[in-house]
């Protein structure tokens, strides 16, 4: 899924709090205020990458399908039943038919409905997505459907011709150019939500300011002050509004991890990340301990090479850089949670994964075969060698990780590497039109299938491919996780993506992978909460008793 950014999922009380009245004769806090970590590049569902955004359009916009919070399982959202035709190319979804376009006046402090989600929504969402004067920079990921590719690459300017229809107001039918399994939840994917056209019509690029935007989920936006938070309130037209809890969430933007984990402390949060140097006290604290929770996610943190830039045109010195990392150094002594080293790109848990296969021939830590490598590419010591710069968005979390790796390449093969940083909405603008030699990414799970993984970060003409990778290997690996997308067996398709992991990650070294993502974080003990493998949270299930 998504580039991802390291978020600080933390949470306060920041407003007097207010009681409501509520089953079982509980008293709930109406408001929780979570910070985001960094300001939000986009809440237009066609142009959000990352999950930041995502965090927010999650409780604006419905998806045909979501995902469970903890199982990954594909449910229904806004549709509530899906078939597929016997050749498995033709999807039908049927939809509810209680779900409402609500504009929110922040002004008045009231919502309008506006009118019924219908079956055309989803068809308009899906073929502005695809218009390549919207631009989206993830439009990659519904080339399944039948005449996506050509429409978005701009080799037909007739829409209609995208597989997707209303069959009525309330069955949308999609039709693919290959079998896929797992489409339920390409459907439901962000970038394939609904979008209000009226509001787009009306207001153009401004369509997602408070005021202007329509949303059809549990919350409507109220307040977006850039840099500081994002306010949502509760949509009292949702159809399942009863069941929502919290009136208000204030999603606040603080991205320092050592001033949220201060505000917890001392009572303005009820959530905080834990920064890996402050592990060893929190575990130890009687208090604080019990508060706290570890445990996997399906992301992978990673380097990315770009590919075009020497000296990491030269494969072996990729290869140098990868052997050089020692990831399990890293993940004792800066993040201190429960990561594991990274073996491959998709994490255990991900369809195809090769993560726990001992016969995968993982990259791992090994000074000498480093050095080696190196000295085979012409460095010797690293004598001779380009400057190297690494960059990556300005966060507390990702310079500590940035200056472990400095420091670890320069005592295994005496290079100095040159740290830089930018703000996250700079930082994927840079990354997307001319990555620097090292750039700092992750990777959260959209599906849990190694499409979503393999295809869709390192295709060279499919996926995101910001390290340029384009050359005869590139080439073959494209044709590998191609046959292995519409390859039906299951057994077959495992195969097939143990060797595009491996020509990813061993052959050619196109990034440095460097652990398998684990949340730790501090949750006050009045919070009901669930608890995600992914990328973003449903707050709409989450409650706050009165304290």
């Amino acid at each position: 899924m998504r580039k991802f950014v390291y978020v600080l999922l933390a949470l306060a009380i920041v407003l007097p709090a207010v009681l409501t009245g509520c089953s079982k004769g509980e008293a709930l806090a109406t408001e929780l205020n979570i910070n985001i970590g960094t300001e939000p590049p986009t809440l237009d569902v066609a142009l959000q990458t990352d999950t930041t955004s995502g965090t927010v359009t999650e409780m604006l916009f419905l998806g045909l399908t979501d995902l469970t919070d903890e199982t990954v399982e594909t449910v229904p959202e806004l549709a509530t039943e899906w078939s597929v035709s016997d050749d498995n190319l033709v999807w039908t979804f049927k939809m509810r038919k209680d779900v409402y376009w609500v504009r929110w006046d922040p002004a008045t402090q009231k919502a309008e409905k506006i009118r019924k989600v219908v079956a055309g929504d989803v068809v308009y969402g899906v073929k502005r997505m695809l218009n390549p004067a919207t631009a989206s920079d993830y439009a990659y990921v519904a080339y399944i459907i039948k005449g996506a590719e050509a429409f978005n690459t701009g080799e037909t300017t007739d829409a209609d011709t995208v597989g997707i229809q209303a069959i009525d107001d309330y069955t949308v039918e999609f039709t693919l150019t290959q079998p896929a399994g797992y489409f339920p939840t390409i459907a439901g994917m962000w970038v394939c939500r609904p979008v209000p056209q009226e509001a787009i019509d009306e207001f153009a690029e401004k369509w997602t300011e408070p005021g202007n935007i329509i949303t059809n989920g549990p919350y409507c936006l109220d307040t977006w002050e850039h840099e500081s938070k994002v306010v949502l309130v509760k949509n009292p037209y949702w159809y399942d509004a009863k069941e929502v809890a919290i009136q208000q969430l204030n999603m606040l933007i603080i991205p320092e991890e050592s001033t949220a984990l201060a505000m917890y402390e001392n009572g303005e949060l009820d959530l905080a990340a834990v920064p890996g140097d402050q592990m060893d006290r929190i575990e130890a604290d009687p208090t604080l301990s019990q508060e706290l929770s570890n445990f996997p996610t399906l992301c992978t943190y990673y380097w990315g090479f770009n590919t075009t830039k020497a000296p990491f045109d030269n494969v072996k010195v990729r290869q140098a850089f990868a052997y050089a990392l020692d990831r399990q150094k890293l993940i004792d002594t800066v993040l201190k949670g429960a990561q594991t080293p990274a073996t491959c790109f998709a994490p255990s848990g991900i369809f195809g994964s090769p993560a726990t296969n001992a016969e995968f021939p993982a990259i791992t830590y090994d000074p000498e075969k480093a050095k080696a490598l190196l000295a085979e590419a012409g460095y010797p010591n690293g004598e001779g060698l380009p400057e190297v710069t690494l960059m990556y968005n300005t966060s507390e979390g990702h310079q500590k990780l940035a200056e472990f790796y400095q420091q670890n390449i320069k005592d295994v093969l005496g290079v100095e590497i040159k740290l830089v940083n930018q703000e996250w909405a700079v930082f994927l603008e840079t990354v997307q039109e001319d990555a620097p030699q090292i750039y700092r990414m992750g990777w959260c799970l959209d599906y849990p299938d190694e499409n979503n993984w393999v295809l869709e970060v390192f295709h060279p003409t499919k996926g995101q491919n910001y390290g340029k990778w384009s050359d005869a290997a590139s080439a073959e690996f494209a044709s590998i996780v191609e046959q292995a997308a519409a390859e039906s067996d299951p057994d077959k398709r495992t195969e097939l993506y143990f060797q595009a992991e491996q020509m990813l990650c061993v052959d050619n070294a196109v990034a440095i992978f460097a652990y398998f993502y684990a949340s730790q974080g501090l949750t006050k003990p009045y919070v009901e909460r669930t608890y995600t493998t992914q990328g973003v949270s449903h707050y709409n299930l989450w409650k706050v008793e009165a304290h």
